[in-house]
């Protein structure tokens, strides 16, 4: 058989489909699960959305579009983005439609650095498998950098001034951060802004799709920060906000970088599906009745399940500032009942209690000296989460007896 190339043998690939896969076979053999393990948003798309998506069906929108999307969403687009970031100038012409968020992650990372010339990326550890996997298959080097629990998973920027190199090309922010739900605040942000400033090196790639699900104050960019927003890679979308994952429509703003991903775009999936193009600009101008619903129903449920998990023996689970994830600590939970980490705790909480979470392994190595973690997602029914929080502790309740 012919030889892999390097590039795939190194792709990675993102743990919460494959701990679902594992989830789904147990299900199929009749075993009662509850999962929280994938990121999206347990609501339909709202009914205009689903109606303008019909509406462009039957009005014969079936065919390609301009690689950099149609210009009716590009020109709301920009104006949502620039109307939530303080008014930045955002042009139509600096945004670009893709098939969901994600492949911008890819289109960033091969815009700022070159393969194999020992260019560095910056990307926060937790953090989503896709910055590392797209890092490392791309040809850069990466360079992780550490959360911390004490800092409400915010990484501390003199940290950051140690990493930054003569070879750093770009560094990833994520905010409102998955899987952590912490935030970086406006004050971290400017800390940030002016280490960058002695970097003029540094693009910054902003991973903001969680940007309307944010519940301590305003939402706040790097991007508003003065020097900031032309180096700055604004990414968006739908597919949060709008409950509209599967519909595959992200949307990225920069003044310099927009004709080059749109030619990426070219180059790979042309265009992002044109009826859900149609669809996301009723989404970005219709009414925001549902968007507003659903956030208002996230931040219930992220209350309750933080209620819950802190009464669990062994788990301490700080409050969240966005998205829709808990870090809940199981390191004492661990030790009590004798298991090595959090990803043996996470299969044995899956096949004997039927609670489906993802380990801290699954979004990069361990920070050092911060412990075990695990990630629920809280897009779940508020049953699901007091179910699913009672069989955990009683899983943890029954396995300190054995272990004593």
């Amino acid at each position: 058989m012919p030889d892999l190339s390097r590039r795939a043998r190194s792709l990675g690939t993102e743990n919460a489909f494959v701990v679902l896969a594992e989830v789904n076979a147990l299900a199929r053999q009749g075993k009662d699960i509850i999962s929280f393990c994938i990121g999206q948003p347990d609501f339909p798309a709202p009914d205009n959305v689903q109606e303008a998506a019909i509406r462009a069906i039957k009005g014969g929108k079936h065919g390609y579009t301009p690689s950099a999307g149609i210009d009716e969403l590009r020109t709301a687009a920009a104006k949502y983005m620039a109307g939530l970031r303080g008014g930045l100038p955002i042009r139509p012409e600096d945004v670009v439609v893709g098939a969901g968020a994600k492949p911008f992650i890819a289109y960033a990372v091969l815009s700022t650095t070159d393969y194999g010339a020992g260019d560095e990326v910056i990307y926060p550890n937790p953090g989503f498998p896709i910055y590392e996997s797209q890092i490392v298959a791309n040809g850069a080097r990466p360079v992780p950098i550490h959360l911390h629990e004490a800092r409400d998973f915010a990484f501390d920027p003199a940290e950051l001034e140690r990493l930054i190199t003569p070879k750093t090309r770009l560094l990833i922010l994520n905010y409102p951060h998955n899987p952590t739900g912490g935030l970086l605040a406006r004050r971290d942000l400017e800390a940030i802004a002016a280490i960058l400033r002695k970097h003029p090196q540094v693009w910054i790639y902003a991973d903001e799709i969680y940007s309307r699900l944010c519940y301590t104050g305003e939402f706040f960019s790097i991007a508003q920060v003065p020097g900031m927003y032309e180096r700055t890679i604004i990414s968006d979308g739908a597919s949060k906000t709008w409950a509209m994952t599967g519909w595959r429509i992200g949307f990225t703003s920069n003044p310099v970088l927009a004709p080059v991903f749109t030619r990426w775009i070219t180059n790979t999936e042309s265009c992002a599906s044109q009826i859900s193009q149609w669809a996301a600009l009723e989404a970005i101008t219709g009414p925001q009745d549902a968007a507003a619903m659903m956030r208002a129903s996230f931040l219930e449920r992220r209350d309750l399940i933080v209620g819950l998990l802190n009464k669990v023996p062994g788990v301490a689970c700080r409050n969240p500032g966005g998205a829709f994830y808990v870090w809940p600590n199981v390191t004492e939970a661990c030790r009590m009942i004798g298991v090595a980490d959090s990803e043996e705790f996470r299969q044995r909480l899956l096949h004997e209690a039927g609670v489906a979470l993802l380990a801290d392994i699954h979004f990069g190595t361990r920070v050092p000296g911060e412990g075990q973690h695990v990630r629920f997602s809280y897009a779940a029914s508020r049953q699901a989460i007091e179910q699913g929080v009672a069989r955990m502790a009683e899983f943890i309740r029954k396995n300190i007896q054995k272990a004593a």
